[in-house]
């Protein structure tokens, strides 16, 4: 898998569609990188982009990015309700798959160290890539904001971490850093209260509210003096969730006010727990959530996460499709009552695909349809893959079936358990039905290297034994987790909803043909495989044994089916 990053820069231009456009067609010009959503705000006057992409890519994108922004936005005519200090005001880079935190802060850096030399813009380093405790925060990093930077550029203690220590009157300048994934947040009340939305607020954010002093005329009031330490500082008293932050304010746009939350680290707090408690909090004060609302991008998991936490609240079966999960989160969350929240736009990784030309994208007709024409493949191997998965599928279906309220607490985890490993062996043969196709082609294309030099022939043979130990290995693998499914099937055979036990035994034969049909596969292509004879010998032995014993169980299912329907 690739490595893939996240960048947010923040543009100080809110209002001019033409200059972010003109940004925007900038990243989009650059290879292996997408623009995944750009949101404009008026009275901010600021643009938060977010773009994807390979690493590299992703750099040079932004950096020219950057550099278009420092030339068209004058950070000396700029006004907004935002606090910022330059055209392009911060620039978060953000690991999101197979890439780790260390490798984004060394990459963090080395667009600071760029941003700074190139085009002689201060430069600050903030989140994990900070070079001291105090550069940390953001907030602290940007008080005094642009109007305040020629003071604190000449301030030894402010010095910027790249670039010149002049003040540039038109950049200004710029804080970049590597951090986590943010999220923003939005909980909408039933008012127009902003103190309301902001005492709920004070409860949940992490630095919670400032105490205040008793009023000596009651043992309930608050006489509204806060409290403070002997330097002067507000004594807090922490509130619920780690990792948080929320202010309550007025939207006019919706006439509502809303609780807007930002999730530092939403595996610390999730946003179906933080969502929950302000509902019990809004209850409480005589008011309710109308729904909620997530600025920008998701990451997947924290939506599945949601989802599953409110179906298993409604004592609801867990082993569902993705689409299924996303939908109670959805649902749950009320992230349609207030703005249209799109799956495909929404979650990093659906933004991340481009649309898919695979064989498990297709209709069930189209697909069908390609099986049928004049070519090798799709062949007997991927419709082996189709097989397992539905096999899987039915019995993902029984195991929710057999999953109610009459249960004991064992026995819906049992269930539960069944369901999930139906649902992983579905997903995984799904991959499989394109793998085996492209295992196939890749044979194809071996064989059509040149090979005039020896050097030519060399790697045309090599190419040629890779290609079928892949072709190999792939139809093993069909067998291994339709093996799996076999087994699965004896289980929701004996301990199922009996009214299902027939699908359970469908699920039982359509296991064993795509055992046989893998098979199959792999014998044909170890006669023309000319790699090694001791791993044809090997995956052979241990294709044969899972062969022999998945008739025996392929026997007992059927058997044990039949006793069912007819006791």
């Amino acid at each position: 898998m690739a490595k893939i990053i996240e960048c947010v820069p923040n543009f100080s231009e809110g209002r001019d569609k033409k200059k972010i456009q003109e940004i925007t067609n900038l990243i989009n010009s650059f290879r292996k990188v997408r623009v995944l959503d750009v949101d404009m705000g008026f009275n901010t006057n600021r643009t938060v982009v977010t773009i994807a992409g390979e690493p590299e890519a992703v750099l040079q994108a932004v950096f020219y990015a950057i550099k278009l922004a420092s030339e068209i936005i004058d950070m000396s005519q700029h006004t907004g309700t935002h606090p910022r200090m330059g055209s392009t005001d911060v620039c978060p880079i953000i690991p999101i798959n197979n890439i780790s935190i260390d490798e984004c802060i060394d990459l963090s850096k080395a667009l600071a160290n760029k941003v700074g030399d190139e085009l002689g813009i201060p430069v600050y380093l903030y989140e994990f890539s900070a070079k001291n405790k105090k550069r940390k925060n953001l907030a602290d990093i940007r008080s005094g904001e642009y109007e305040g930077l020629p003071q604190k550029l000449k301030n030894k203690k402010w010095k910027p971490d790249y670039g010149p220590t002049d003040f540039n009157k038109k950049t200004g300048a710029i804080v970049i850093g590597c951090r986590k994934v943010l999220i923003a947040y939005n909980i909408c009340l039933n008012t127009i209260s902003k103190r309301l939305a902001m005492d709920i607020a004070f409860e949940i954010r992490e630095i919670g509210r400032s105490k205040r002093k008793p009023n000596i005329n009651s043992n309930n009031l608050l006489d509204g003096t806060i409290l403070r330490d002997h330097n002067g500082k507000a004594i807090k008293t922490k509130g619920i969730f780690k990792d948080l932050k929320a202010i309550g304010w007025y939207v006019d746009e919706y006439k509502k006010a809303q609780i807007s939350i930002n999730f530092i680290d939403y595996k610390v707090s999730s946003i179906h727990a933080v969502f929950d408690k302000v509902c019990e909090l809004a209850i409480e004060r005589g008011v309710r959530v109308t729904g909620s609302e997530l600025v920008g991008l998701v990451p997947l998991d924290a939506i599945i996460d949601a989802g599953r936490y409110f179906l298993q609240k409604q004592d609801m079966p867990l082993s569902v499709p993705v689409d299924d999960i996303i939908e109670s989160a959805i649902n749950s969350l009320g992230l349609n009552d207030v703005a249209i929240f799109e799956p495909k736009t929404k979650i990093i990784e659906y933004s991340i695909k481009k649309e898919s030309s695979s064989l498990i994208a297709m209709n069930l007709e189209n697909f069908i349809d390609e099986v049928s024409r004049p070519t090798p493949a799709p062949g007997g191997g991927s419709m082996s893959a189709l097989a397992g998965s539905l096999s899987a599928a039915l019995l993902s279906m029984v195991s929710n079936l057999s999953y109610n309220s009459k249960l004991s607490i064992k026995k819906k985890e049992n269930m539960t358990i069944n369901g999930l490993k139906a649902q992983r062996l579905k997903n995984d043969l799904n991959i499989l039905i394109d793998q085996d196709t492209k295992a196939f082609n890749k044979i194809i294309e071996s064989m059509k290297m040149p090979s005039s030099t020896l050097e030519q022939k060399k790697n045309k043979k090599s190419s040629i034994v890779q290609a079928y130990k892949y072709a190999i290995e792939t139809p093993f693998d069909i067998l291994k987790l339709s093996y799996e499914s076999l087994v699965l099937c004896r289980e929701l055979i004996s301990n199922g909803n009996e009214n299902s036990v027939s699908d359970a035994g469908v699920a039982s034969e359509l296991s064993y043909a795509a055992i046989r049909g893998a098979y199959l596969n792999i014998v044909i292509n170890l006669e023309d495989f000319e790699g090694s004879k001791t791993f044809s010998k090997n995956i052979l032995i241990k294709s044969k044994k899972i062969m022999d014993e998945s008739r025996t169980i392929l026997d007992s299912n059927f058997k044990n089916t039949l006793r069912i329907i007819k006791s």
